[in-house]
């Protein structure tokens, strides 16, 4: 799993590749604390290379949309896949983010 960050008109975009399983969610924590620092702004999150999420991977992604909430900012999800889409709708999660195709 990895991570690119990218800051690009004012908002800050988060590339996930690979799969965001139980031993990445631990590993890309890091990386998520930079998304924290910008959650007063606009979080993109680009899924087009995101192969699958499991529940700790759902865990660091509420936390972020919890975060920027708090702190007036906001998180969309672009380009999920039907997969990813289909555990987003089973778990709720469709409705607490903007998501974009």
């Amino acid at each position: 799993m990895t991570i690119e960050i990218i800051e690009e008109n004012g908002s800050t975009k988060a590339l996930l590749n690979g799969r965001l399983d139980t031993a990445a969610a631990a590993d890309i924590a890091t990386q998520f604390n930079q998304l924290y620092e910008k959650a007063d702004h606009e979080i993109v999150l680009d899924f087009t290379n995101l192969e699958y999420v499991s529940s700790s991977g759902l865990r660091l992604l509420i936390g972020l949309r919890k975060e920027s909430a708090a702190k007036g900012g906001k998180v969309i999800i672009e380009k999920i896949n039907d997969s990813i889409r289909n555990v987003f709708t089973m778990t709720g999660f469709y409705s607490l983010f903007e998501i974009k195709d």
